[in-house]
């Protein structure tokens, strides 16, 4: 299963306010879950060796593989849903994904926040088409949870949506605090306009907002486009509103959808729109920008949020 998504499927699924899960299980008849197929290069089976890089049981990367030449580390996603960041020492060799003796390995290579990892999975079942409004949000809001949203599937069973980026943060724990270094690099800005802020995970929402506090600026967080458009279009004074931070996917209303209602009203059009996605691959981004959005940045960058935030907010 490969190029799962092509431009123009991913442009008319933006302009809808429709997205493409693709649905996989951890474990037999078990459980599904779901990772927007853009984030997603192709799922393989694999035969071949892997590297092995750590022997600590606590280890979220089993290893190294190589698929045509690209060599990428491999994570078992079952075994990050065991993973506890408040007992990082908790052995986690028992909770793998099991396969008999002989069998394939399936992986997932996914592509997000210009990384490139393979994520070890029991079985890819099939993709999901859903309208953004048929996503809901996930109701375990704490930080150590990692599903952000669910939907159901053909049959009604329920499908969970995976926070991609917190497996990133979490078996990379490094990135994080380059993130951090970052942050203490970069310097207020003055202005008395107002940043929103939209993005359904808790962890990418905790990281913004240290960024945000430290430049200095006043801001509100949504989690997710139609709250932030319930109060744009509310009792609110629009002439207040500096900038509009936004990720892509988001359940009710989607990043496209946030774009196209306030780019497309005469009373908001003026406001600029920074879009804040892990989805970086050039069609994202031209389409982002065909719907007039102002900057496109990596997820989160500090210096890439100061550089937009000073450009666009102080005229």
């Amino acid at each position: 299963m490969s190029n799962l998504s092509s431009v123009d499927q991913t442009t008319n699924l933006h302009r809808n306010n429709e997205l493409q899960l693709l649905c996989f299980r951890l474990e037999k008849d078990k459980d599904l879950y779901a990772v927007n197929v853009f984030k997603i290069r192709e799922v393989v089976k694999y035969r071949g060796d892997v590297t092995v890089i750590s022997h600590e049981g606590n280890s979220l990367v089993e290893g190294l593989i190589t698929i045509r030449e690209l060599t990428i580390p491999l994570i078992d996603l079952k075994k990050w849903f065991y993973y506890d960041a408040n007992d990082e020492a908790k052995n986690l060799e028992n909770y793998g994904v099991k396969r008999e003796e002989g069998e394939d390995e399936v992986v997932m290579i996914c592509e997000f926040s210009r990384w490139t990892v393979g994520v070890r999975i029991y079985e890819a079942d099939r993709i999901l088409n859903k309208k953004w409004t048929e996503i809901e949000q996930s109701p375990d809001t704490g930080l150590n949870t990692k599903l952000v949203s669910r939907t159901r599937y053909f049959d009604g069973s329920l499908v969970q949506v995976v926070d991609i980026e917190r497996m990133l943060v979490d078996v990379f724990p490094w990135v994080e605090d380059e993130k951090n270094d970052q942050i203490n690099r970069i310097k207020q800005i003055v202005s008395d306009k107002e940043v929103l802020l939209a993005d359904d995970s808790l962890t990418v929402v905790k990281t913004m907002e240290n960024i945000l506090n430290k430049l200095g600026v006043n801001y509100k967080t949504f989690s997710n486009g139609q709250k932030l458009l319930d109060y744009v279009f509310g009792e609110t004074d629009i002439s207040k509103i500096g900038v509009v931070i936004t990720d892509l996917e988001m359940p009710e209303a989607s990043g496209f959808e946030v774009m196209k209602q306030i780019k497309g009203d005469p009373r908001t059009s003026h406001i600029p729109i920074v879009v804040n996605s892990s989805m970086s691959g050039s069609s994202n981004e031209d389409m982002a920008r065909s719907l007039n959005a102002d900057e496109f940045i990596s997820k989160s960058d500090p210096i890439q949020v100061e550089d937009a935030l000073r450009r666009l907010m102080i005229k």
